[in-house]
């Protein structure tokens, strides 16, 4: 195996850093002067961005349009991705390895904005918290359940302002819809559906054999990180990634906080019990599917079951979707009118009535239709300025403000287990695929279809098929193991 020459702080390292940076840096950290989490307000805050292009790029923006941001750094792995953001901030001093730049620039920022694929989220943002830094991270908020309640505890023990980029989650859909199920209109739901029509990259295909030159402006085995080495191949990066196990974590952490953030908040539910899936299938001849365990599948439907709580009509199931999968249509829903927004959405149906959503929970409905505009209910949940777009600029002023200083929309202590309850589902998904040969040698035994997970949350372990335990928490390449 190739492995990386490169020194590679440990987290013991990134530890000890912490500790001098406090103590003896000539420009000392300014939540410091004020303890953990204070940012004088006259101030703005000052962000350094690792994944500065494609989402990163929109993000790092985004913060500096609130108009309290500066873009202090600039950190990409790809020289080509993150040249629109080095001309939009020429000041902004720029790294290719984000491990360099925390331990020389860990005195001059104040906060990082993560925007890198998901099987480096949780290195990252979990050594800037070290660090005492305020986070942002783009969802899924990590590639793995042990990662997400990793940093969803680290957020307390650091004090640190954390939210995680579901800009819907700031949306005013979300917050109509609270209001109507305060004020009773659906009665209690008991199932809800949300699907969509991701993947958008290829899945359910081999990895190739084909090796490919790195682009000389990639740094291939910093992209890496993580995850095993492997060999370059052509169209993984910048976008194809989302398809591969190593890297993505499919349809679900691509689309799910986008989806089921929505019912997530609005039925106040944590973590699931159970979940069972069914997935899409390439066959490659008559006695046998394609095993391509490397690779997400083509599509998926993996029903989740939540404990009762004081908002729902007895436990919750929620059915995910994907791949084009949708659930049926309404009867209450015209024929001319359109289910979600044509390729995505989410429904809630309640004792009483249903209502659904699009993406971001943006545009939502009460059914029929007609409904939406009769029936008029006292707004009784905030709303964020700007709505979604204001997401950003409220975790810039939550920053600026300090640690338990200011409401946010989603902060871990509210993506943790969002993003947890995706990735379970990801594991009934991965179960499908835990394969033996035949005995006859015609295609493969499939232990982990059609078996319920039971899921111990506290413990984050399946109970009754350990083989998926493996997916809970991943071996990281050696060097890389801060967590």
């Amino acid at each position: 195996m190739n492995t990386s020459k490169k020194s590679t702080p440990t987290r013991r390292d990134f530890i000890k850093l912490s500790t001098l940076t406090s103590a003896g840096f000539m420009i000392v950290p300014r939540h410091v002067l004020g303890g953990p989490g204070f940012i004088p307000p006259s101030d703005k805050l000052l962000i350094a961005g690792i994944g500065v292009g494609g989402k990163g790029e929109s993000d790092i923006h985004s913060f500096y349009k609130s108009g309290k941001a500066e873009i202090a750094f600039l950190c990409d792995v790809d020289d080509v991705r993150a040249a629109k953001s080095r001309e939009r901030f020429p000041k902004a001093k720029y790294y290719k390895d984000w491990r360099e730049m925390l331990e020389k620039e860990a005195g001059s920022f104040d906060a990082v904005s993560v925007s890198t694929p998901d099987h480096n989220h949780a290195v990252q943002a979990y050594a800037a918290m070290q660090l005492g830094k305020h986070v942002y991270v783009q969802k899924p908020l990590t590639h793995d359940i042990y990662e997400a309640r990793k940093l969803t505890e680290a957020a307390k023990q650091y004090k640190v302002v954390t939210q995680m980029g579901n800009q819907g989650a700031s949306g005013d859909g979300v917050r109509q819809m609270m209001d109507w199920y305060s004020a009773g209109i659906i009665g209690k739901v008991h199932t809800v559906y949300c699907w969509t029509n991701r993947p958008v990259w290829p899945q359910g295909i081999p990895w190739s054999d084909q090796k490919a030159k790195i682009p000389k402006t990639l740094d291939w085995d910093l992209w890496l990180g993580t995850a095993p080495f492997k060999d370059y191949r052509d169209k993984v990066v910048p976008f194809n990634w989302r398809g591969w196990w190593d890297y993505g974590t499919g349809a679900l952490g691509d689309m799910g906080c986008h989806l089921v953030e929505a019912p997530f908040r609005i039925l106040g539910l944590q973590y699931p019990k159970d979940v069972h899936c069914s997935v899409g299938s390439v066959y490659v001849d008559e006695f046998q599917r394609g095993y391509f365990p490397e690779s997400c599948p083509p599509s998926s439907h993996a029903t989740l079951t939540f404990p009762e709580n004081d908002k729902t009509d007895g436990d919750l199931t929620l059915h995910w979707m994907d791949g084009g999968i949708q659930p049926s249509r309404p009867e209450e829903l015209g024929p001319g009118e359109i289910f979600g927004d044509g390729g995505n959405g989410v429904l809630m149906i309640g004792t009483k009535g249903k209502m659904m959503c699009d993406t971001y929970g943006a545009n939502p409905r009460l059914l029929p239709t007609s409904l939406t505009d009769m029936i008029q209910v006292p707004q009784t949940i905030a709303r964020v300025p700007d709505g979604a777009d204001g997401h950003y600029a409220q975790w810039v002023e939550g920053c600026i403000a300090g640690y338990g200083n200011k409401e946010l929309s989603a902060p871990f202590e509210i993506s943790g287990p969002l993003t947890e309850t995706l990735l379970m589902a990801n594991l009934a998904i991965r179960g499908t695929d835990l394969r033996k040969p035949r005995e006859n040698g015609r295609g493969f035994d499939y232990p982990g279809r059609d078996i319920k997970l039971l899921w111990d949350y506290e413990n984050m372990k399946v109970t009754n098929f350990d083989d998926v335990n493996q997916f809970v928490k991943r071996s990281y390449r050696s060097g890389w193991d801060l967590i």
